[in-house]
């Protein structure tokens, strides 16, 4: 099998391997959290590689330490500050060990605690008796939360992969789709010659990282690979260097390009506001028609400040409906062809 072939079975695969996985629950080992945040191990009842983390969300458990377990999610990741700290030092050592043991009983998959606090009395005790993951980071609470709860949010995050190529044009997020062959990859390469980015060519793993926001990125094993008919593979970073590529990059419109179609009707004016549901969220989208002439970069490079110019408030349709003195939507009763 050559390689040309062999590279479109990775293709599909990773494009199915998204399909298959809708609705699977992610997890992240607590190997890969402890290097990305350099926090210090004071106990592990086994390979941090072999324990892993499938919540994204985090909390600080003063209520259970101070006696409250009703309401309890052992799945999160359990931080301890200052309050936490304090507050255990300043009761009566057998009340503490008895709080120490029903929440490790609770089993949280890792407890941290942060700012580099004196560890509390009978903790490291506790936690070996349960077998709870501990560890200390030097960080502010308040900072190590955010972070921790942000980087959580993207490796946990519902995903699929979908055939198409991302790239960054005017620091927006551009989904490029179509059918093969109808020049998704080499407007890419127009467009990375013209100083903006490529996040992802074939195959895009788009993460559902918040209620509002897509990023998409390459699977790792095929990232920086482009694939142009007639040359063959290249990889975009060697070939165009370093600031021609970047690993992710957050979904801001999707472009759909099309052969053109002479009995297609096309929007001229830009008021139709078309979305494409992807994980649940909305995203603006717009189709672009394809024929011999049109440069597609440039096209593409316009759509892009366009978009950023709609999402700051401005629409130049909008205001030449409003010069020529029509309503808003009034383009269907007009003819167009006499501009």
């Amino acid at each position: 099998m050559n390689l040309k072939a062999r590279y479109g079975i990775i293709m599909m695969i990773e494009i199915q391997k998204g399909r298959d996985t809708m609705g699977t629950v992610y997890r992240v080992s607590l190997e890969k959290v402890i290097e990305e945040f350099k926090l210090e191990t004071l106990y592990l009842p086994g390979p941090a590689s072999e324990i892993y983390l499938t919540s994204a969300d985090v909390n600080r458990p003063g209520l259970q330490l101070a006696g409250f377990f009703d309401v309890f999610d052992h799945e999160r990741v359990q931080v301890l500050g200052k309050s936490e700290v304090v507050y255990l030092e300043n009761i009566d050592d057998k009340t503490a060990a008895e709080r120490w043991d029903c929440f490790f009983a609770l089993k949280p998959p890792v407890v941290v605690v942060a700012r580099n606090l004196t560890i509390p009395k009978y903790m490291v005790e506790m936690g070996k008796k349960h077998g709870i993951p501990l560890l200390m980071t030097s960080e502010n609470t308040s900072t190590f939360l955010a972070s921790l709860i942000s980087y959580l949010s993207v490796e946990l995050a519902p995903r699929v992969t979908r055939h198409g190529v991302l790239v960054e044009v005017y620091g927006e997020g551009l989904l490029l789709f179509g059918d093969s062959g109808v020049g998704k990859s080499e407007t890419a390469v127009e467009l990375i010659k013209r100083g903006h980015r490529l996040i992802a060519d074939d195959a895009v793993e788009l993460r559902k990282v918040s209620s509002r926001s897509l990023v998409g990125s390459s699977p790792e094993n095929i990232r920086h690979f482009l694939e142009l008919r007639g040359i063959g593979i290249i990889n975009a970073r060697r070939l165009f260097g370093m600031g021609s590529i970047k690993n992710t990059e957050k979904v801001d419109m999707i472009i759909k390009l099309e052969q053109w179609d002479q009995s297609k009707v096309y929007d001229r004016m830009g008021m139709d506001n078309e979305v494409t549901d992807i994980l649940g969220i909305k995203v603006p989208s717009i189709t672009i028609p394809v024929k011999p002439g049109r440069n597609l970069a440039v096209i593409i490079e316009v759509a892009a400040m366009n978009n950023r110019q709609k999402k700051m408030g401005y629409n130049a349709a909008m205001e030449l409906l409003q010069r020529l003195g029509m309503p808003e939507g009034g383009e269907e009763n007009a003819d167009w062809d006499t501009f």
